[in-house]
């Protein structure tokens, strides 16, 4: 019988397409995920379920989803689904972190420009028939330091194309290789450097319990006076209140935010001050991207759940077509001891020790 793929959010008609060519049952029911009792109703019939950002796939929801393997995330972003009970379950999640990298990093660039050059403020200025030339003093990009905390996949691609409009690039990232530095044409710094020296400061990080609140009021204490703060990664990252206090006083002399601490942002101590720009978290939404994503996840999906192949998987390793064939069982017996173990004790089991080898201990 042929796997079974939910669609409960909007996805392109391309690649609900992609699935049925590869011979899998499609269900597209683009609204389903604003509907959670009907999707925890019919969620038991499915193998797969590729989502965006509306459906919230909870503890709840996958006690019901008896049949479902994985869960496909068209972006990078899986704050809406819950990852451990998605792994107790035996539910692979996957997202798509490289469709909409280009399009974040534009974003983010385009950001630094019009806060550098106070565009909007200018452009509504002029729209209501004021003509206020002398008000809008902006600065140039050329020669200014950019300092880029995480210079992974999209803050790498923000490095290149700031080192292209001719600026300094610093970086700071736990990760990044002097060699990859080199690459980039960027020099590798500490944090307080990173700070100290940049007339720009962008964030390209994920949210997690080392990065959240980085830039504190603390650390806007430690920046340039004058700096300007870009942040399309992640809300929370930046302390909203201390940065609307830091603009205040003038110490920080713009900010530029695609991402809030609580979204929707209806609300932020950022908003309606002097050289803010705001935009609706609208990094990774363009044409191009969104169906990149889609696209990207409907073949991820579909090679999981016919071949076992997984990639770009948030809680398993990545697994070839051919590297999934010969572990396959392997795996099934890993899951029968598993099951067996479980009987053994009547006591919870805190840890496991698993030893292999032979021909298996060769494999990925």
């Amino acid at each position: 019988m042929a796997p079974k793929v939910l669609v409960s959010d909007k996805l392109s008609e391309t690649a609900v397409q992609i699935i049925r060519d590869r011979g899998i049952d499609v269900d597209f029911e683009p609204d389903l995920g604003k509907d959670k009792d009907r999707l925890r109703e019919v969620i038991g019939q499915y193998d797969g379920l590729a989502i965006r950002s509306a459906t919230k796939v909870t503890a709840k929801l996958l006690e019901a989803a008896d049949n479902l393997k994985v869960v496909g995330r068209a972006g990078i972003g899986v704050d809406n689904v819950e990852i451990p009970a998605a792994s107790k379950k035996g539910v692979i999640v996957m997202n798509t972190p490289f469709g909409n990298m280009i399009t974040t990093a534009e974003h983010a660039i385009a950001m630094m420009f019009a806060v550098a050059r106070q565009i909007p403020e200018a452009s509504s200025s002029t729209h209501a028939g004021r003509w206020e030339k002398s008000r809008f003093m902006g600065v140039e990009l050329t020669g200014k330091t950019l300092g880029v905390i995480g210079a992974g996949n999209i803050g790498g691609i923000v490095c290149e194309r700031a080192v292209a409009l001719k600026m300094k690039v610093i970086a700071y990232d736990p990760f990044l290789s002097e060699e990859r530095a080199m690459r980039l044409g960027v020099h590798k710094v500490e944090l307080d450097e990173l700070y100290r020296r940049a007339d720009f400061i962008t964030l390209h990080v994920p949210a997690t319990d080392q990065t959240r609140g980085m830039i504190s009021a603390e650390a806007i204490e430690r920046m340039k006076p004058g700096v300007r703060i870009i942040n399309c990664a992640r809300g929370g990252l930046v302390d909203e209140a201390a940065l609307a206090e830091a603009l205040k006083s003038g110490k920080v002399a713009g900010a530029a935010f695609d991402v809030f601490e609580v979204e929707p942002a209806t609300d932020s101590p950022l908003f309606n001050l002097p050289n803010v720009v705001v935009t609706p978290h609208l990094g990774a939404s363009t044409t191009e991207a969104q169906e990149n994503v889609a696209l990207q996840v409907a073949e991820q999906m579909s090679d999981y759940l016919l071949t076992g192949a997984v990639a770009n998987a948030l809680n398993m390793p990545s697994v070839t077509a051919e590297e999934a064939a010969i572990m396959g069982p392997w795996v099934e017996l890993a899951k029968h001891l598993g099951a067996f173990v479980g009987q053994l004790t009547e006591e919870p089991i805190n840890e496991i020790a698993i030893t292999y080898n032979g021909n298996v201990s060769e494999l990925n």
